[in-house]
């Protein structure tokens, strides 16, 4: 599950940045993001999204309680609904593609490939906030730096910095 927000996290930071560097998009800070005015005041924005994730975490709760107690996989004559998975989203709203779908062996392996690729998206979240602290840039702005001169941008010219942090 935090694999998949991670995902959707390095997705929502890069895909901004790439609007923006095609002109579809104002100056937009992935990093800064909190500061902007939005529709509606903090305070209601956090109250929603508390409302809205504590039913979705009710629902994953429920769930390993009584496994298959919140299916909500629509019911067609013609198809055969799968035996619920305690735990793991599918169904018709999670795995539209239905490749979570047939014998338990490629199954896994997408599991894997799912959890690996999420695992890669935590390391890739941590390395662009590490990158806004430390140049102010968003990620492609630092990698085109390093492409530029990759000799002097790169991760080795961090540590005098950190020494001014920490002296």
């Amino acid at each position: 599950m935090h694999g998949r927000w991670a995902m959707l996290a390095a997705a929502g930071i890069l895909v901004p940045e790439i609007l923006h560097k095609w002109g579809f998009m104002e100056e937009f800070s992935w990093y800064t993001a909190g500061e902007r005015e939005y529709f509606a005041d903090p305070l209601t924005l956090f109250v929603t999204q508390v409302a809205l994730m504590g039913w979705v975490e009710g629902r994953r709760w429920m769930d390993y309680l009584n496994p298959g107690s919140v299916d909500i996989e629509p019911r067609f004559p013609n198809r055969k609904n799968p035996t619920p998975d305690v735990g793991y989203p599918g169904g018709l709203w999670f795995d539209w593609g239905n490749w979570g779908r047939g014998s338990p062996e490629p199954v896994m392996v997408l599991r894997t490939k799912e959890i690996k690729n999420g695992r890669l998206a935590m390391l890739a979240f941590v390395g662009f906030w590490f990158q806004a602290v430390y140049t102010g840039q968003g990620p492609l702005d630092n990698l085109s730096a390093h492409l530029a001169d990759p000799g002097h941008c790169n991760i080795f010219s961090v540590p005098l910095i950190v020494a001014e942090w920490v002296f």
